[in-house]
């Protein structure tokens, strides 16, 4: 079939329905929801088989939904109605969840359904937005394929929902952190509700920001609501019973301004922050750092965790400082990542653009990038697998690519490329893109610019291991797997394959050579003031919506068995619902 993807964005669930539609056969387009886009003669131009909404903070026009059957994906279970589904599970400490697929009508949430899948809710708890990319995804692309697969039966009739709670969004008032009363527990509760957006509104250092991220620590004590200490970008900030990290802030918009946007801590406060201990990174289960290291097994796992995957030039030079520190270990097998949440989604453009000189800064991070890709590029006494279990992109996904081996939990989306930002690219690419999949995918990956289920990048070459578990479970999956290859008795032959192998292609062209390539088109770009990339750059950082979809994803593109038959006459099955909803994540 030819189906239609209609969202307010292309955020995470969609570009994973968009990946997974495709290598299920059916061909894929998207048309963003946009004020200033005519969404009916859009629709009327695709002729579409079906229109899926997996993302929408905005109505389906009568005129679409009254000929075409929409399904419009909402994250909660049935009977659930409202603009803050997730938000409010976090928030009331819901002990079970669901997605739910329905057909788009003029009474919002309440129509007909196709599917409604059970989600788990996780425990220990994590934020609304990793929720969001593990579980919540996972079942609503379970839900998805099954009401595509129904519609596509023509025999499915979808089911009336019956009475629903409905509830309003969930507003800063509700959210609101009482730092004389509330216990730890409940501080939490209420940042992880509202990451990675809207963000939690407070008072801190006669200023109003929004608290992005939460983690509890037991070993700190202070008065309530006090700043006892700074790890890595973070701040620590009292409680009744304890504390909690908060690891980013976003100053309040002014009237009239753009969006701000989110900075580790310490860096949004700046001057305002008062002298405090800057803390080492300690592990455990109830403390807070955002890089660990561990051995198991003859393996060692140098784990990494930033908010939004977002790596700045400080992130990469603790990285590369952790990563040099693990290579002087006695073991055979070293895994980067293994978390449950984004791998890495290479620059941070937020610090770039809140940076005095943001050419600048897009110059010292890029190096910083390169100077840890080089690393693991120029390991040769252990191989190194990159196992990940959430999202990566841009130079993320490239830094994952230097590894031996690639790993990815089955909900994985990879999107190995730049073109969206206006870059070039550097992080090796040239080297490890072509060596993975040859010079011709390379450049259609590069060039198409469109996100990778985890199995099609194991079917091209980029991945070398697809594992099909719950989010929770990927870390100990990876574990025991780096473990086995850690004992088996072709490691040892195959790490001096390895560094043979290095030199051949150091003789034939060192990575110098492939830096400085790459470097010289991005620098000439971070310094050029009309080069694309510095608006790309603010716009995405702002939050600005485009005035139309971009080509590359309206174009129809085929699934993988081939281009599907022309679209039927348009189908309606009858009312169904329109979810009214929301990113509920921002991601």
């Amino acid at each position: 079939m030819h189906v239609l993807l209609v969202a307010s964005a292309f955020n995470s669930l969609t570009q994973r329905v968009h990946a997974e539609l495709r290598d299920h056969g059916h061909s894929v387009a998207v048309e963003l929801a946009l004020p200033s886009a005519d969404l009916a003669d859009a629709v009327r131009r695709h002729r579409p088989d079906l229109v899926v909404a997996p993302m929408l903070t905005s109505a389906v026009p009568e005129e679409v939904w009254s000929a075409h059957t929409c399904l419009i994906v909402h994250p909660g279970p049935l009977g659930d109605r409202g603009p803050s589904s997730l938000d409010r599970a976090v928030h009331e400490g819901a002990p079970r969840w669901g997605v739910t697929v329905l057909q788009a009508n003029a009474e919002m949430d309440a129509g007909d359904v196709w599917a409604t899948v059970a989600c788990p809710v996780p425990s220990p708890p994590v934020s609304k937005s990793t929720w969001y990319r593990g579980e919540v995804a996972d079942a609503a692309l379970e839900a998805v394929l099954l009401a595509v697969e129904r519609f596509a039966s023509g025999t499915y009739a979808p089911e009336p929902q019956g009475e629903g709670r409905v509830l309003p969004l969930l507003r800063q008032e509700e959210r609101r952190i009482d730092w004389l009363r509330d216990d730890t527990e409940r501080v939490l509760r209420l940042l992880r509700a509202a990451d990675s957006r809207p963000g939690v509104r407070d008072e801190l250092l006669g200023g109003v920001w929004f608290l992005h991220g939460g983690h509890p620590e037991d070993r700190l004590r202070g008065r309530p609501g006090e700043l006892l200490a700074t790890r890595a970008g973070a701040i620590c900030r009292a409680t009744v019973d304890g504390a909690v990290w908060i690891p980013e802030l976003r100053a309040r918009r002014a009237p009239g301004q753009p969006a701000r946007p989110k900075l580790p801590a310490t860096l949004a406060l700046g001057d305002l922050l008062p002298a405090l201990p800057e803390l080492p990174a300690a592990a455990g289960p109830r403390t807070w750092s955002d890089i660990d290291y561990r051995e198991e097994g003859g393996a060692g796992f140098l784990s990494f965790s930033f908010p939004g995957g977002a790596m700045g030039t400080d992130h990469c030079r603790r990285l590369l400082d952790a990563y040099r520190a693990a290579c002087t270990r006695p073991t055979s097998v070293l895994v980067l990542g293994g978390g449950r949440d984004f791998f890495s989604n290479g620059i941070h453009l937020g610090v770039i653009e809140a940076a005095a000189d943001p050419a600048e800064e897009s110059w010292a991070n890029i190096n910083a990038m390169d100077d840890l890709v080089e690393a693991v590029l120029t390991t040769t006494d252990r191989l190194v697998v990159s196992a990940l279990g959430g999202n990566a992109a841009a130079g993320g996904a490239m830094l994952a690519l230097a590894a031996d081996e690639v790993w990815c939990r089955s909900g994985v989306v990879l999107n190995p490329h730049y073109r969206l930002m206006g870059l070039y690219g550097s992080e090796f690419w040239t080297y490890t893109l072509p060596r993975r999949v040859g010079a011709a995918v390379s450049e259609r990956l590069i060039t198409e610019a469109l996100p990778l289920s985890a199995e099609a990048a194991r079917r091209l070459g980029l991945v070398d291991r697809t594992i099909g578990c719950p989010p929770a479970e990927f870390a100990d999956r990876a574990a025991s797997l780096a473990a086995q290859l850690a004992g088996h008795p072709a490691t040892a032959t195959r790490i001096t394959g390895k560094k043979a192998r290095r030199e051949l292609d150091e003789a034939e062209l060192p990575l110098a050579a492939y830096r400085a390539a790459e470097l010289d088109r991005m620098r000439r770009t971070f310094f050029t003031r009309t080069a694309p990339y510095h608006g790309l750059r603010r716009s995405f950082v702002r939050k600005e919506r485009p005035d139309a979809t971009p080509p590359h994803l309206a174009r129809p593109v085929p699934g993988r068995h081939g281009s599907p038959p022309p679209a039927r006459t348009a189908r309606v099955t009858g009312p169904g619902v329109h979810d009214g909803a929301r990113d509920p994540a921002g991601c």
